[in-house]
């Protein structure tokens, strides 16, 4: 029988990893065994596998440590393929598979703009992304969960364009729709009160939630609302300095990571996206899902494949205050029809995208 196996960091609560869960568990329900190797078996979407996929833990203390225990594990369990995520569990996989007896296909997914990224990072996660344009040639192939996304591979790789393949993350599934149903777990979704703004990502400097902190106290000044920032990350010190600063503390919440954010876009008056760079963001394409208006910083690459270029929803300079506060505002007064958006946002159901890695895994 046929085994595929998916290989990160671990589960901790991010686009990425989502789309990894929704991966495994999507083919392991079509009858392909199914395992998700991790590097630590730690984070929020641990309970969210479903059982019919096996989790492996490498228990190593290090990324470049899980190389030799991934090596000896491709070589005992002889996966037909190996989907690789995030850069450096990507040059961890490359470096596995060269070490390693059987010779797996081998597949290494970019979920985010590594070149970007690059100068924020440090020490052997550095050197890591350093060794992208070397390493990812000796990958089968190279993915990106947005075209744009490939065409940056390309660039920075020298790869041929029929190596490099675009693979959407499986965003819509039935599931979202009933955990969009579900009660909210936040007292400002009851249906009463002021309008609400939701925003969903780690508190990292990625998001650029400062930006939309900012655009949302000005908007504040102007009328009654709200917002809320799901998620957990090493900003959260500042960003409650800066709630505090601006003196909106009584209407900016940071609960933390949510299991369901769904219940919570169905039900928000605008989905606010603030980031600096993207890859394909997954909570983009949720939230048309859940027909809620959105509003996108316009920034490199995903926003503008998704949202068509400002079609279904609008899209904002990146670092612009004013034009998020003004645009978060419109949206407020005027919210689009959701029937658009919720089309769109099938274009990204998880049927295709498991179809696809299927494909790319067997074929």
């Amino acid at each position: 029988m046929a085994l595929i196996s998916f290989f990160l960091q671990d589960l901790r609560g991010g686009g990425a990893e989502r789309s990894v869960v929704r991966l495994a568990n999507g083919i392991a329900a079509r009858g392909i065994s199914t395992e998700i190797i991790l590097i630590r078996a730690q984070g929020d979407f641990l309970s969210e596998v479903s059982p019919q996929v096996k989790i492996v833990d490498l228990k190593a203390r290090r990324t470049a440590e899980s190389a030799w225990h991934l090596a000896r594990h491709i070589d005992r369990n002889r996966p037909d393929a190996v989907f690789a995520h995030m850069t450096h569990t990507n040059v961890a996989a490359v470096l596995a598979r060269s070490l390693a007896r059987h010779k797996t296909r081998l597949i290494v997914v970019e979920h985010n703009r590594f070149d970007v990224a690059l100068s924020r990072k440090r020490g052997l996660v550095r050197l890591a992304y350093k060794a992208v344009p070397l390493a990812y040639r000796r990958a089968d192939y190279v993915a990106g969960v947005a075209e744009r996304m490939c065409d940056r591979i390309q660039q920075v790789t020298g790869l041929p364009r029929e190596r490099i393949k675009t693979l959407h993350n499986p965003v819509v599934t039935a599931d979202l729709f009933a955990k969009a149903e579900e009660p909210p777990a936040h007292p400002w979704f009851d249906g009463t009160g002021d309008p609400v703004i939701l925003s969903v990502g780690r508190l990292t400097r990625q998001k650029n939630f400062p930006l939309l902190i900012e655009a949302f106290s000005d908007l504040a000044a102007l009328r009654p609302s709200r917002l809320v920032i799901l998620g957990e990350g090493e900003e959260r010190a500042a960003l409650e300095a800066l709630v505090a600063r601006l003196d909106v503390g009584d209407r900016v919440s940071l609960p933390g990571f949510l299991p369901n954010p769904f219940a919570l876009m169905k039900r928000a008056s605008v989905f606010a996206l603030s980031s600096d760079w993207e890859g394909l963001p997954t909570v983009l394409i949720e939230a048309l899902a859940c027909g809620v208006p959105v509003v996108a910083t316009d920034c490199e690459s995903g926003p503008d494949e998704i949202l068509d270029g400002g079609r279904y929803g609008r899209l904002v300079p990146t670092g612009d205050r004013n034009a998020l506060a003004a645009a978060l505002n419109e949206t407020i007064s005027q919210p689009p029809d959701p029937a658009a958006g919720i089309a769109r946002a099938m274009d990204f159901n998880a049927d295709t995208a498991i179809d696809r890695y299927i494909a790319l895994a067997l074929d």
